[in-house]
């Protein structure tokens, strides 16, 4: 049983990181529309294919012409992804101690 405590911690270990790189592109990703960024730019181009997804589905819910050309859909997207975060790592880490 310890191992695959073991297993569910790395995953939950994982999963944080992998969330927290998200984020980090989807600051990115905001920082890169302030600015006039290479659109042919290959990490230009990788950054908004990883973020894209994500994005959206909020600029479906609230599009950027109702308010004026602002954009919401990344600090939705980071709220979003940083509850599930929260969520899912913690469940994982109990579960993970109560395997041990």
């Amino acid at each position: 049983m310890f191992a695959l405590g073991a297993l569910v911690g790395d995953l939950a270990w994982l999963i944080n990181q992998l969330l927290g790189a998200l984020i980090l592109v989807i600051i990115v990703r905001a920082v890169l529309s302030w600015v006039n960024a290479d659109p042919y730019n290959g990490l230009v181009r990788a950054i908004h294919a990883i973020s894209e997804p994500f994005l959206k589905p909020f600029r479906q819910i609230l599009p950027p012409w109702k308010l004026g050309g602002l954009d919401l859909s990344p600090v939705f997207a980071i709220l979003t992804v940083e509850f599930i975060r929260r969520f899912l790592v913690s469940v994982l880490y109990q579960l993970a101690d109560r395997i041990h």
